[in-house]
């Protein structure tokens, strides 16, 4: 019996494989809001009614896909932190935003669900918001880091935004002071900017460069931020 339900289980983890990248396939070709539940059992060779033991409905199919690619992006700029464990607070930020853009240029039918245009008649659920928060969680964890151990250079706070950046800090990282935490929301807001211009087209025939381009443009949200440059 053991042996009978690991096979099953199996199964049903390779066929939701399956009914994902088909449902990708289609995000390339005809993009979210026309992502249809039948086309996707049809190209698969399955009848509806059995992909609907797996996505009970086209919103169900959504979720999962965007889930996946929130944890992707994710996981490239965990991994890219990591692996810039022993640099310098700012050359770990830009390591890190770096491997969002490299994410993004590589995804961009994945990138343009969860950062693109809403959906019609779509509405995220919960189970979006921890996926959706893990590059903005190293970020700020680069931030925290550099305000405990080397500093930061403390950017100015108006007095006229001092009462919601004190409600952000204490949304997002009640142990920072709010100048700090509001410069981390801005500079997360402007790096999705950065990296959406360019996948969807707004730099063509602008910037030509735009490796050189990027990497400055990340180091200096870095530095808006607080974080010190090298010496």
């Amino acid at each position: 019996m053991t042996t009978v339900r690991g096979a099953r289980a199996r199964a049903r983890i390779e066929i939701t494989a399956a009914i994902k990248d088909e449902a990708r396939t289609q995000l390339a070709a005809e993009g979210a809001a026309k992502l249809s539940l039948r086309a996707v059992a049809r190209e698969l060779g399955m009848v509806s009614s059995a992909l609907y033991r797996y996505f009970p409905s086209r919103d169900d199919l959504l979720t999962a896909l965007i889930v996946d690619a929130y944890d992707s992006v994710g996981a490239a700029a965990e991994q890219a932190a990591a692996e810039a464990e022993e640099e310098r607070p700012l050359d770990r930020w830009t390591a890190v935003c770096r491997a969002v853009r490299a994410w993004a240029v590589a995804h961009p039918h994945e990138y343009a669900l969860i950062y693109g245009s809403p959906v019609p008649g779509y509405t995220a659920p919960q189970d979006t918001i921890v996926p959706a928060s893990r590059v903005g969680l190293v970020l700020i964890d680069i931030a925290r880091r550099a305000h405990t151990g080397e500093g930061v250079a403390l950017p100015p706070l108006p007095d006229a935004l001092r009462p919601e950046a004190v409600r952000i800090s204490a949304d997002i990282a009640p142990d920072l002071p709010p100048a700090l935490a509001v410069a981390l929301v801005a500079a997360w807001s402007q790096l999705f900017g950065l990296v959406s211009f360019e996948v969807f087209g707004q730099f063509h025939r602008v910037v030509e460069d735009r490796d050189t381009f990027f990497a400055t443009a990340a180091r200096r949200l870095g530095q808006d931020v607080g974080l010190l440059p090298r010496g």
